[in-house]
């Protein structure tokens, strides 16, 4: 059966850690360049319009790796990789690669793939 070619240098817990806390400081720089604050009648903290802005923030950012993350299926696919390669490399099966992006070894990476609004759900 293909692996995944590639080798971890840390363990899963330790990417996630990594990962959470990349995650966390992308956030707090982002946050005072992407929001400014409301001037107006205070019906709401510094800290609460700070924590609400970080979790809006979240959304779009789970947006785009959920767009990363097609891309990359689709460059694996377009690189030679199969469904039980791409399911590995997404810590899923092959079946589960598959559910998640079917047609991706017939697909280009141009194929309509519509990101939602994180405000309402939908494109």
């Amino acid at each position: 059966m293909p692996g995944i070619h590639f080798s971890l240098r840390m363990t899963d817990a330790e990417i996630g850690e990594l990962a959470a806390i990349e995650i966390d400081d992308l956030v707090t720089r982002l946050v005072p360049e992407v929001f400014a604050p409301v001037q107006g009648p205070a019906d709401h903290t510094p800290e609460q319009a700070t924590a609400l802005a970080q979790l809006h923030l979240l959304t779009y950012l789970r947006q785009a790796v959920d767009l990363l993350e097609v891309k990359a299926a689709h460059a694996a696919a377009d690189a030679g990789a199969g469904y039980p390669q791409i399911g590995r490399a997404s810590n899923m099966t092959r079946q589960g690669a598959r559910r998640r992006w079917p047609g991706l070894l017939h697909q280009s990476p141009d194929a309509p793939h519509r990101p939602t609004s994180p405000e309402t759900g939908s494109p």
